[in-house]
């Protein structure tokens, strides 16, 4: 098996690519190693690499985060290996009840299912490409409060990411929009 990683623009959190699916449907967010133990064999493997303070598992993509004085050459080979053993061992990537999926009303207006599809056709595949995750959480007097994870969770460059990628993008196809903020 080999495992190919990227860096993403934040600089505590790197992608790991499998070569092989990591979530069939949806994707998973664990921040703590209670968590993990609980709700993903894959990512309780990674907690036990002394540092990791973050996992974001994505369709083809895992992201681990961690601490700050922590150096990737120090724990990168014990994140390759983790992640090795865990598909090497058949066990699931997560339990069911780990799973985040997309929710959708039938009750949107017109002008939130407009900003939804954009978020899901255009942003989100761009933001997995950097190893994260941006997740539309609310609509309200012109503003679209929006929650990111994974390597967007606390990038140095998310707020420009937000301004000038996102709101612009927002503002060109929804004239309601007028601001786009990130919410925790």
């Amino acid at each position: 098996m080999f495992i190919q990683t990227e860096p993403t623009p934040n600089p505590a959190t790197l992608k790991f690519l499998p070569g092989r699916t990591v979530m069939a449907e949806g994707v998973a967010e664990l921040t703590d190693a209670a968590e993990a133990e609980r709700l993903s064999p894959l990512a309780r493997r990674l907690f036990e690499v002394e540092g990791v303070t973050g996992v974001y598992l994505g369709s083809d993509f895992i992201s681990v985060t961690k601490a700050e004085p922590v150096d990737w050459q120090v724990i990168k080979p014990a994140l390759l290996g983790a992640i090795m053993e865990h598909f090497l061992s058949g066990e699931p990537v997560v339990a069911p009840e780990a799973v985040l999926r997309a929710v959708s009303d039938a009750e949107d207006d017109d002008t939130v299912r407009q900003i939804k599809e954009l978020i899901e056709t255009r942003v989100r595949p761009a933001v997995a490409r950097d190893g994260g995750d941006i997740v539309f959480q609310g609509f309200e007097r012109g503003v679209v409060y929006l929650h990111l994870r994974g390597a967007c969770s606390g990038c140095p460059s998310s707020i420009v990411t937000l301004k000038n990628g996102i709101e612009n993008l927002l503002k060109y196809y929804v004239p309601e929009v007028v601001e786009v903020r990130s919410i925790a």
